[in-house]
C-alpha cells in the first residue's frame, strides 16, 4: 500500500476563495472536469473553474446550504436550512425559487436517466422536481428525516434517520421497492451507488462502511460485507471516526472514503482491498468528488463540529488532486 508523506503532494493543490465557513458538498459537473460547484454554511454556492483556478461565480441562500448539483453545464440547483430548492442558470445570471419543502433539504441530486431532480428533506419526505418546468413532480414520504441519497440508474436509494434505506423506482413511485435495514449498527451519513448500477455503498459516524448489493435474490445478497475504516491507533486507544464522504471512480468502479480523521482512502470494493492512503488533511473531510474522466478528486477539508466549538480550527479548503491509475484502478 502506498502511503504519501506529508505536504509532499506536488499533484494536488488548493482552490483559491474558499468560503468561510463549514463546505457541505463539492461536485462536478456531470461531463466537464473543469468547474466543481460548492455549496456551504455561509449561505453561498460557488462554481469554481478548476483549470484557471478562480471563481466564476456566486450565488446565495437565505440559510446554510447544505447540497448542491448541476444538471447539466448551464444549470445548478441547490437547497439547505432556508428549505428552498433554487435553480441557478450561470448563462443569464439568474435564479429560481422551484419549490420547498417544510424542514430543511438536506440532499440534492440530478437523476439524468430520468430527467428528473430529487431532493431529500428533514421534512420527512422525497421530492422529484421536473427541469424543464421547474415545479414539483411529486413528494413521496420517507420513514423518517432523510440523511443522505444516491441515483443509480432509475432507481433512488435513501438513506434515513432509525438505519433505514429505502430503494425506489424513479419511473414508478407508487410505492417502494425495498425496505432494508442498514448492516451498519450506528447513524447512516453517506450513500453513494456503483457506477455498473448493482449496489451502492454507505458509511456511518462510526467508522465502518458497507458494500451492498440492489439484487435481492439470496445467491448476490451473499456477496454484501462491511469493513472498518477510519479509525486511528493514539497511545494505545482507538479513535474510531465518521465516515462522512463516499465518491466513485467512474471508469474503475473504486471509491474513496473521507473521514473526520483527515484521511482520504480509495478502496477496491469488489477485491475488498485498499488501494492507498492519502497524507492527513488539516481537518475533516466534508465531501469528495471525482472527476467525470476519473483525473480528479475534489477534497473538501472542513470541520464538522464532531466535537462541539472549537479554538483555532484549520480553514476550511478545497483541494484538487490529480489522481493516477496506480491510485485509483483495481491491482
Amino acid at each position: 500500500m502506498t502511503k504519501l508523506p506529508q505536504n509532499d503532494a506536488p499533484n494536488e493543490f488548493k482552490i483559491n476563495n474558499a468560503p468561510q465557513d463549514g463546505i457541505s458538498a463539492v461536485k462536478f459537473g456531470p461531463t466537464s472536469s473543469q468547474f466543481i460547484l460548492v455549496s456551504s454554511w455561509d449561505t453561498s454556492v460557488r462554481l469554481y473553474d478548476i483549470q484557471n483556478n478562480n471563481q466564476r461565480l456566486k450565488y446565495h441562500h437565505s440559510g446554510a446550504v447544505l447540497d448542491c448539483c448541476f444538471q447539466d453545464g448551464v444549470h445548478a440547483y441547490s437547497g439547505g436550512l432556508d428549505q428552498n430548492l433554487k435553480m441557478f442558470d450561470f448563462n443569464s445570471g439568474t435564479e429560481t425559487i422551484v419549490g420547498l419543502h417544510e424542514a430543511p433539504i438536506r440532499c440534492v441530486e440530478y437523476c439524468a436517466d430520468v430527467n428528473v431532480i430529487v431532493t431529500g428533506s428533514w421534512d420527512m419526505t422525497v421530492k422529484l422536481w421536473d427541469p424543464r418546468a421547474a415545479r414539483s413532480a411529486g413528494s413521496f414520504s420517507q420513514p423518517d428525516k432523510v440523511y443522505t441519497l444516491a441515483t443509480c440508474g432509475d432507481k433512488l436509494v435513501v438513506g434515513t434517520a432509525g438505519r433505514r434505506v429505502l430503494v425506489w423506482d424513479l419511473r414508478n413511485m407508487g410505492y417502494v421497492q425495498q425496505r432494508r435495514e442498514s448492516s451498519l449498527k450506528y447513524q447512516t451519513r453517506c450513500i453513494r451507488t456503483f457506477p455498473n448500477k448493482q449496489g451502492y455503498v454507505l458509511s456511518s459516524i462510526e467508522g465502518r462502511v458497507a458494500v451492498e448489493y440492489l439484487d435481492p435474490s439470496s445467491e448476490v445478497q451473499k456477496k454484501k460485507y462491511a469493513f472498518k475504516c477510519h479509525r486511528i491507533k493514539e497511545n494505545g486507544v482507538e479513535q474510531i471516526y465518521p465516515v462522512n464522504a463516499i465518491a466513485f471512480h467512474a471508469q474503475h468502479s473504486t471509491f474513496a472514503s473521507g473521514g473526520s480523521d483527515g484521511f482520504v482512502n480509495i478502496w477496491d470494493g469488489f477485491n475488498k482491498k485498499r488501494l492507498c492512503q492519502f497524507h492527513r488533511y488539516p481537518t475533516s473531510i466534508a465531501s469528495l468528488a471525482f472527476s467525470p474522466d476519473g483525473t480528479m478528486l475534489a477534497i473538501a477539508s472542513s470541520y464538522m463540529y464532531e466535537e462541539g466549538e472549537q479554538e483555532n480550527v484549520p480553514e476550511d479548503a478545497i483541494y484538487i488532486r490529480h489522481v493516477t491509475d496506480q491510485e485509483t484502478k483495481p491491482k
